[in-house]
């Protein structure tokens, strides 16, 4: 899997504790619901055995095409653990007719966004999605990778790919908070000859003992195409879709007959219990059950239950564990659905001052109940409906995860990528008491495994040093030379594919309209699917917070959902669950927001709670003091996250004391004990006033519909105008190093800053593409040294956080602790470089290219609209600002990108923020001779 760049939008209102319901196999499908969306699809197979997927869908110029190979760790041999990850890291290494880094230059320089692979036990996926008239070149690339690897592949690009995937391994399991916990529980399920017992990203020395031939032996069994499918959705025409196919994959030859694995999960009879030790600050307690594959009987029902558990505040651990009782910090339940067999996992963190043996007990209590007493029917259709709401959302989006990977999904584990329609017809007879059986049969406590992460110093699994090339080894060359391909040589395959004609789009405009009382209202209709996404959004965040209580704003808007004056703050979770809605309530730096997302059948009534958590906040004493030791409890899980710690020790660097943006969202202990209710209450007043606000509404629902829904659930919201924005001035540290400590930890995350730009700076189209050449994309100059030639990183990037003063510019990423040193080095290097001499045309070319020819990408989904329209009111932009903004992309010109790199990159102003084991990354600093170094705790503040 390729890293994803910093800063990248994401706009999700919630996220399902369960990823969707999957159907009890085995009956004959019934009719589909009439208000289930239709999704109208052609499959057909190739002579050579390709399973093709294509489904038309013309609501923007792009297309996704999603390959899944049906393999994964369920077919890794023993002692290689993690090899199907490490091969879908190799796919991305280069093939025949396309060298090393081609594909992704050529694809990001298309347009192309959601680039990436990915790998579950049982598949491993690749997809992009790009413009409709680059389709042809999303197929070439695919091919190439499915037809043409072996015929490059060099010991250079294996020793590479095994660098990045345990740098991988080092940033998202040993420097992650609980990731080895969550490792020796999967361990604890599963027999060590069970392919599900490593984890998918597997062992260092696994994937250090790798070899040329491991590789050569897995493409050959397992990446022929008759072991494939590939969906292609969106805006396509069928018949020149299959003819695309044909001439790309038609040739390709047909692998050996891959048999399914067929293995024996022996059951779990006696409960296993471990503890293990990790550097966290708050106990975890994880159980684990063995579960029905997916889509067999049990496996819908199972991931009811755990909605029911755990899937928000109106689920029962929350509302005893963390709401009632207050010795949790967050709960949450899953059924992890695989093919030979499934798991349910609850994992619930301690609140400050509570151990894992008391979060133990209540949860055994809250399982107890629903085993002896099962759910009630109005529980069963709370998790219905919201399953069923997030899964009509995520087939807003055609790439990605969303409609095509869904399709593909439905197609290996039921053979109809249609499945859809029964997915959620089957959801909807559930029962509770289908419910209770299933839980009754599959969640008894002998049958569970109990792992308990607690506060301690951590054993790590064996990290080997990486091997010397001995003198005189075989050259990348002769490797090359000496191995055939599979496929024979096709000349025209050499040449890639012209675009064709531009598609013609005009991005979403937005209609705007003011209440008489002054309250925006921002409006785009979007009738694909069912679904409507609200936000009211204040133009008032962090930066508007008192300098004696930062983290006020993020305070005050996760009290709204706390109660009103006629509802609490458990009657406002249980009406939003009930209406298969989500509804949320935060701040960020330059504003605060209040969202909705529900079906179009239950809008209206959702939109009614939302105006209420919005105008009439209570306030309660009680809540405050929850929401405050929720909040101490954030902090201290922050303190875990070294990337996080980074972000906000960098920020109290580069803006000091006396600047709202000098302090991460959550504040500082200090201020989150200081906050009284009237503070909250106080900045609700003056920032929550419809002068300063805006309602955004995106989805079906008709202008006139909006008008008197606003007119009657706000025309009445009255308030005095807001105070004058006054952010204050920074104050920046004299040092230039500025080092948080973290002992033990196997990696660094690195922050580099600086002070960015206003968000309605003239210079933005030419900022946007120096960043993508520089480190906001996967091809960029930083990315490529760390990651791809030095094996430094996992992925290292950069963005501006754009406000309405200067925000920051940040270059992050985590390192290999022994290269902290080396990797600041290579940054700077790069830096100087972009300031020194101008982007070549290519470089150029594609840098805008990125920016320009994506730009449709991001409107796919409401809540992608909908951000952008409400980005536009808080800063000021015009509602066509985004119409203007390909032409001033495409306008920019070499010097315009020096001219960026030389106000922004310079190096002698980058502040170089390091979190790790200070023992080992003081003196590779100290080397560099960078300047003063001071040291920061872990929420950001000078130490004495």
């Amino acid at each position: 899997m390729k890293t994803r760049p910093l800063f990248a939008a994401s706009v999700l209102l919630a996220a399902l504790n369960s990823a969707g319901a999957q159907a009890g196999g085995g009956a004959a499908a019934p009719a589909a619901p009439a208000d289930i969306p239709h999704i109208a699809f052609d499959k057909y197979t190739l002579p050579n055995g390709l399973q093709v997927i294509l489904v038309e869908d013309k609501r923007l110029p792009v297309v996704a095409v999603n390959v899944w190979y049906h393999v994964g760790p369920a077919n890794e041999a023993p002692g290689l653990a993690g090899f199907a990850h490490l091969f879908e890291h190799m796919m991305f290494a280069g093939s025949k007719h396309l060298p090393r880094g081609l594909a992704d230059r050529l694809l990001e320089g298309a347009g192309a966004s959601d680039s990436n692979g990915g790998t579950g036990y049982d598949s491993t996926s690749y997809y992009d999605t790009v413009p409709a008239n680059q389709l042809e070149l999303a197929l070439w690339v695919h091919a190439d990778r499915m037809g043409y690897l072996l015929d490059v592949l060099d010991q250079k690009s294996l020793t590479n790919q095994q660098d990045v995937v345990r740098n991988e391994r080092r940033e998202t399991v040993e420097n992650e908070p609980y990731g080895i916990v969550e490792e020796a529980l999967n361990h604890a399920l599963f027999p060590p000859e069970h392919p599900y017992y490593a984890s998918v990203i597997g062992s260092h020395t696994d994937i250090q003992n790798a070899k040329l031939a491991d590789v050569r032996d897995f493409f050959t069994r397992y990446y022929g195409p008759n072991n494939a499918s590939i969906v292609i959705a969106g805006d396509i025409d069928k018949v020149k879709a299959r003819a695309l196919v044909a001439k790309y994959f038609g040739s390709l030859k047909r692998g050996p007959d891959v048999e399914r694995p067929q293995v024996t999960t022996p059951p779990i009879t006696e409960e296993r219990r471990l503890i293990v030790l990790d550097r966290v600050e708050l106990p975890r307690v994880y159980m684990g059950w063995l579960t029905p594959p997916a889509y067999q009987p049990g496996d819908a029902e199972l991931a009811v239950a755990a909605q029911i558990l755990a899937g928000g505040k109106s689920s029962r651990l929350y509302q005893s564990l963390v709401y009632e009782r207050q010795i949790a910090q967050d709960v949450d339940a899953d059924q992890d659905a695989r093919a030979l067999a499934s798991t349910f996992l609850v994992e619930v963190t301690a609140r400050a001052g509570h151990t894992a043996q008391e979060l133990e007990a209540a949860i055994d209590a809250e399982l107890a109940a629903l085993r002896e007493h099962g759910p009630t029917a109005q529980e069963v259709e709370r998790a219905r409906r919201q399953i069923e709401t997030a899964m009509l959302t995520g087939l807003e989006q055609l790439g990605g995860d969303g409609l095509a990977d869904q399709l593909n999904h439905y197609n290996q584990f039921t053979g109809n990528p249609g499945y859809l329609a029964e997915d959620i017809a089957a959801l909807r007879r559930i029962t509770a008491a289908d419910v209770q059986r299933a839980v009754r049969t599959w969640l008894q406590p002998k049958n569970r495994v109990v792992v308990a992460g607690v506060p301690g110093e951590p054993t790590l699994p064996h990290d080997p040093p990486l091997p010397k090339t001995p003198k005189g080894s075989k050259t990348a060359k002769s490797v090359k030379t000496r191995h055939a391909g599979v496929n024979e040589a096709e000349a025209w395959r050499a040449k890639a594919p012209q675009a064709g004609p531009a598609p013609v789009f005009q991005l979403p405009l937005g209609e705007s309209f003011r209440l008489a009382n002054g309250l925006t209202v921002i409006h785009h209709r979007n009738p694909a699917l069912p679904l409507v996404s609200a936000e009211v959004v204040i133009r008032s965040g962090a930066d508007s917070n008192p300098l004696a209580l930062p983290g006020l704003a993020g305070f005050t808007a996760q009290m709204l959902t706390e109660g009103t004056q006629e509802r609490s703050a458990l009657a406002i979770a249980e009406e939003i669950a009930q209406l298969g809605a989500f509804m949320d309530a935060d701040s960020g730096t330059n504003a605060s927001a209040v969202s909705l997302l529900a079906l179009r059948s239950t809008f209206e009534q959702a939109f009614g709670v939302m105006a209420d958590v919005v105008l009439h906040p209570a306030f309660p004493p009680e809540e405050v003091e929850r929401q405050r030791a929720s909040r101490l409890g954030d902090l201290l899980g922050q303190r875990d996250e070294a990337e996080a710690v980074a972000s906000v020790a960098a920020a109290g660097a580069l803006y000091g004391p006396r600047h709202p943006y000098g302090y991460g969202q959550l504040g500082t202990e200090p201020a989150i004990r200081a906050v009284t209710r009237a503070d909250v209450q106080g900045f609700w007043r003056r920032h929550y006033v419809p002068s300063n606000a805006a309602l955004v509404v995106t989805g079906d629902i008709t202008r006139e519909e909006l008008k008197a829904l606003a007119e009657k659930y706000f025309g009445a919201w009255q308030g005095d105008a807001a105070p004058p924005f006054a952010p204050g001035t920074p104050g920046p540290t004299r040092a230039r190093v500025v080092l948080v400590d973290k002992p033990g930890a196997p990696q660094t995350a690195l922050r580099l800053v600086t002070f960015g730009a206003e968000r309605t700076s003239d210079q933005y189209p030419a900022l946007e593409v120096m960043n993508a050449a520089f480190g906001g994309l996967f091809t960029s100059r930083i990315n490529q040294n760390l990651r791809e030639e030095k094996g430094y990183s996992y992925g290292v990037f950069s963005g501006f956080r754009y406000g309405r003063t200067p925000g920051p510019f940040s270059i992050a990423g985590s390192v290999r602790a022994d290269a902290t040193g080396a990797s600041v080095a290579e940054i700077l290097r790069e830096a100087r470089a972009m300031i020194d001499a101008p982007l070549g045309a290519d470089e150029l070319t594609g840098a805008r290219n990125a920016q320009l020819l994506s730009l449709p990408n991001g409107f796919e989904t409401n809540a992608d609209i909908g951000a952008s329209l409400a980005e536009a009111f808080v800063f000021g932009l015009p509602l066509d600002y985004y119409r203007q903004l390909p032409a001033r992309l495409a306008a920019v010109t070499a010097p315009d990108v020096q001219e960026a790199a030389r106000r922004y990159l310079d190096p002698a102003h980058l502040v170089i923020v390091a979190v790790g084991d200070r023992k080992r990354i003081l003196p590779q600093l100290d080397k560099l001779k960078l300047g003063p170094i001071e040291i920061r705790d872990s929420e950001g503040q000078l130490l004495p």
